[in-house]
């Protein structure tokens, strides 16, 4: 994890920091930040916009692409618990 000093500048009656094109690319930010207030820091994360979501067809179809092997998880049904 790397810190960076920014520079707070006024923009109209408000204050704020311009981010470093890296960092922009990076963590995908395009239009907006959540900005979450925590005790003794702000946290700043990409907005949704900026965050692909897959559709349930998308998902599925790289699901089925990524040939995973789930056998794995047939153990689990002799527990019982489907029956309940």
């Amino acid at each position: 994890m790397s810190s960076v000093a920014l520079k707070v500048s006024r923009i109209g009656n408000s204050r704020g920091v311009r981010l470093p094109a890296a960092m922009l690319r990076k963590y995908h930010i395009t239009d907006t930040v959540i900005a979450e207030e925590k005790a003794d820091e702000i946290v700043l994360r990409p907005g949704r916009a900026g965050r692909k979501k897959l559709s349930w067809e998308d998902t599925a179809r790289a699901m089925a692409a990524a040939n995973e092997d789930w056998s794995e998880w047939e153990t689990v049904r002799g527990d019982g618990l489907h029956e309940l």
